[in-house]
């Protein structure tokens, strides 16, 4: 497929981020022809779907289900107050047209799982996981590896975050991390909506550097940050052997 060259009004509205050493039009033009599916558009991925769309990334895919509620409203930025009791989707789809009418937008009423994890992955060129839930981002995880497919996994807890890019071409993947899901987890937890939308534009900028090939993006390394504390690390990650993912 040949691709989509850029326009005057692309030119004016992304001129400033084409002034970034490395990025130029060419870069543009490769995030205005790069596909990334954003799983779950909350408090995280809300913001990940914001700066992607904000940057020109030409193709959005999201898949969040259910209906707003008011406790979202803290955090996830693409919901609004008028459209508590209706679809996520709905509210996604609109809110990011809105703000950019010149990229696509296609919003899935479903969250990921196995059975829909393979067609939305295959369409994609990255995966950006803002799950909160495990078998959300190990299905993920098992669609990237067997596609070839780098996957930016973002999350938080409290004033936590953590991020990492997992590639198995290039180096480990999630299961190596979490070979299986902690079994304290839970669906809920405490959040606020800046420390959300933190994890959720560097996990956009890890997006945005995979696509220009500016940087250096988190292959490797696993980073984890305290909100409280503004106290950063990385830590080296390596393949686990025998990962079930990698073979």
């Amino acid at each position: 497929m040949s691709e989509v060259e850029l326009t005057d009004t692309d030119r004016a509205r992304y001129e400033w981020q084409m002034w970034t050493p490395g990025v130029g039009e060419a870069g543009q033009r490769r995030l205005k022809n790069a596909a990334v599916l954003i799983s779950r558009c909350g408090g995280v991925g809300g913001s990940v779907a914001f700066e992607l769309a904000a940057a020109g990334v030409g193709r959005l895919v999201i898949a969040h289900a259910g209906e707003i509620r008011a406790s979202d409203l803290n955090r996830q930025i693409l919901m609004t107050d008028a459209a508590i009791g209706t679809s996520r989707a709905e509210s996604i789809r609109e809110r990011l047209r809105e703000f950019n009418p010149h990229i696509e937008v296609e919003v899935v009423a479903e969250n990921i799982s196995g059975e829909n994890v393979g067609r939305l992955v295959e369409g994609v060129d990255i995966v950006a996981s803002c799950a909160p839930l495990f078998p959300e981002r190990f299905a993920m995880n098992a669609a990237c590896v067997a596609g070839g497919k780098p996957l930016v996994d973002a999350a938080m807890y409290d004033f936590e975050i953590q991020l990492s890019t997992y590639d198995a071409r290039r180096g480990p993947c999630l299961r190596c991390v979490y070979p299986e899901a902690p079994p304290y987890w839970r669906r809920q937890f405490p959040v606020f909506g800046a420390v959300s939308a933190t994890v959720g534009a560097m996990a956009a900028a890890e997006v945005i550097k995979l696509i220009t090939g500016v940087g250096e993006p988190l292959i490797g390394r696993l980073l984890q940050g305290d909100l409280r504390s503004m106290d950063f690390r990385r830590l080296k990650i390596r393949a686990l052997p025998g990962c079930e993912c990698r073979g």
